[in-house]
């Protein structure tokens, strides 16, 4: 018996619906995924160049980081070259401390741009900080766009901590320390998203976002927020760390909240290790949102841990072979087929469960362990169709997959 695809219901938290270009954030809308490049903006080439292999690994919005007048400068370049590129992802500008003049001095800047994010905690101090706050939110009313206010625990505006602070040491019993601070930064939130509003902002166009280290501690932040508010929520923790640290600690705080119908678009901010992709931090976002039933980005491989029945490597390097296969192939199926990505896969290593599992899958393969007759039986929708032998067994499946999805996921017919 096959496996059932089963779409995880949640229970969503209502949010309004803001448009970020083509995207839609929130409304009860898929999970949108999010990146940011890691680039000198300055370096338009570059730039560009790292947007479209985010946008091709699957980020739906790319963030881009505007810090200096030659990245205001660059922006326009930038999604110049995207769109002779044919990429038309939408653009996010991440402004801290001086956006205010940036912006003013650069209009096409905002033009360019599809979002932009305001930190509330660096844009400026005393009498400075509600002038410059209201600079932006008018050019970005005056642009028509979207603003995601992005409050950061390491970032906290200091006065209202402060006051925050003073006043709870009035009070008895006093709160311990970390509960004000996590208090603060959904007031810095909502009360930067109240300002906006009175400031000509719609609230439609206003996403929302306060993002910590901890685990535990991004959790309650963000069940108190969405407690207290309809805005979008953008969800990830600030810095997750290297490796399978970041994508334990991302995962263990998402899983949780997005499981509470909470978030309505996501980044994993993974640390790359010394010459590793920036694209694996869309993959690692796809795959939780994947993994959980909530939405489908490419085919999944089902692929066994291994024991001391499967001392061959045969079907750990199959697994990851099909595995980077389809990846490679997904940017030609999405484009002309639908429905490919729910595509299931299964490369099993002995007869314990290899068979099951092939069954449980779309195409399945079960390679032999430990002792076992050196044959590869394939199943396809359930039933054993095929049994591959020889030392071109990866070459073989890939065929049974490519002649699969022609067969089960036909072309888009195009209008003339």
């Amino acid at each position: 018996m096959r496996r059932m695809r089963v779409q995880a219901t949640l229970p969503r938290r209502g949010s309004r619906a803001v448009a970020v270009g083509a995207v839609t954030i929130g409304g009860g809308r898929p999970i949108v995924v999010q990146s940011m490049t890691n680039t000198d903006t300055a370096d338009v080439a570059a730039t560009a160049l790292q947007v479209a292999e985010l946008a091709r690994a699957g980020s739906e919005i790319v963030r881009v980081t505007v810090g200096t007048r030659e990245h205001a400068r660059a922006v326009p370049a930038i999604r110049e070259r995207l769109l002779a590129m044919n990429v038309a992802v939408p653009l996010v500008g991440d402004f801290h401390y001086n956006g205010h003049k940036l912006l003013a001095e650069t209009p096409a800047c905002a033009q360019a741009l599809d979002k932009l994010r305001i930190n509330p905690g660096n844009v400026g101090a005393g009498s400075n900080r509600d002038a410059r706050f209201a600079s932006i939110v008018e050019i970005a009313c005056r642009a028509g766009k979207p603003v995601r206010i992005g409050v950061n625990g390491g970032s906290l505006d200091p006065e209202l901590l402060a006051r925050m602070m003073d006043e709870n040491a009035s009070r008895r019993p006093a709160a311990p320390a970390q509960e004000v601070a996590r208090e603060a930064m959904i007031v810095s939130a909502l009360e930067s998203a109240q300002r906006a509003c009175a400031l000509g902002l719609p609230a439609d166009a206003i996403v929302l976002s306060c993002k910590v280290s901890g685990v535990q501690e991004l959790i309650g932040i963000y069940r108190s927020l969405a407690a207290r508010c309809d805005y979008p929520l953008h969800l990830g923790l600030t810095e997750a760390g290297m490796g399978s640290k970041g994508i334990v600690a991302s995962t263990a705080a998402l899983a949780i909240l997005l499981q509470e119908g909470i978030g309505d678009t996501i980044r994993v901010s993974l640390t790359p290790e010394p010459g590793g992709a920036r694209t694996r931090e869309v993959i690692v976002a796809q795959e939780i949102l994947q993994t959980m039933g909530l939405r489908a980005f490419a085919p999944m491989v089902t692929a066994c841990p291994g024991c001391g029945r499967t001392t061959s490597t045969v079907f750990q390097s199959l697994a990851q072979e099909i595995q980077d296969y389809v990846r490679s192939r997904m940017p030609e199926w999405r484009a002309r087929r639908d429905g490919v990505e729910n595509l299931t896969l299964a490369v099993m290593g002995c007869v314990v469960n290899g068979p099951g599992e092939s069954r449980h899958a779309d195409i399945g393969i079960s390679l032999p362990g430990a002792g076992e007759a050196p044959v590869a039986p394939v199943y396809v929708d359930g039933r054993r169709t095929v049994t591959l032998r020889g030392e071109d067994i990866g070459a073989q499946f890939r065929r049974i997959v490519e002649d699969y999805v022609a067969r089960r996921y036909p072309e888009r017919q195009t209008a003339r």
